[in-house]
C-alpha cells in the first residue's frame, strides 16, 4: 500500500507536423484530453506500476523534445501571502527542478480564471521562439 503524495506526469504526444500544421486550440484540446483521461483508475495504475518497479522522474530534457508542465491550482498563491510588503507581483516556483522545457502554471494575479506561466528555456530555445511570429503574436500585446 502506498502512503504519500503521488506527483505524476500525464504524457501527451504529437508529431512536429501535427503541432505546426494545426492551430493552438488543437494542441490545447490534446492536452485537455490527456488530463481528463488521467483519472482515478489511471492514477492508481501508475502507483501500482511504480511499486512494482521503483524509478524516479528524470529532471532533465536531454534531447530537447519535451515540454514538462507542472503546477498546483489548489494553493491560493495570491491570498494569504502578504508578509507586510503588499500583494505579490508574481508567483514563481523557485530554483529547483529547472531544465529546458520546464513549464509551471499558476492562478493569475488578476483572478477570474487568469493564468500565470513560468517557462524555463535554454538560450538556444528562447532565441528560436523570439523569431517565431506566430508564437510572438500570442504572447505580445
Amino acid at each position: 500500500m502506498y502512503f504519500g503524495n503521488a506527483i505524476q506526469s500525464t504524457p501527451t504526444r504529437a508529431k512536429v507536423e501535427e503541432v505546426t500544421g494545426k492551430d493552438l486550440r488543437w494542441v490545447a484540446g490534446l492536452l485537455h484530453a490527456s488530463v481528463l483521461a488521467h483519472g482515478d483508475v489511471a492514477i492508481r495504475q501508475v502507483i501500482t506500476d511504480w511499486e512494482a518497479a521503483l524509478k524516479c522522474f528524470p529532471l532533465s530534457n536531454p534531447d530537447g523534445t519535451v515540454i514538462n508542465m507542472g503546477s498546483s491550482i489548489r494553493f491560493p498563491m495570491y491570498k494569504g501571502n502578504d508578509f507586510g510588503w503588499g500583494r505579490p507581483l508574481a508567483v514563481r516556483s523557485g530554483k529547483a527542478n529547472k531544465f529546458d522545457g520546464k513549464m509551471s502554471a499558476f492562478p493569475g494575479r488578476e483572478g477570474n480564471g487568469s493564468v500565470g506561466i513560468e517557462m524555463c528555456l535554454a538560450p538556444k530555445t528562447m532565441a528560436a521562439l523570439l523569431v517565431d511570429e506566430e508564437f510572438m503574436g500570442f504572447v505580445s500585446d
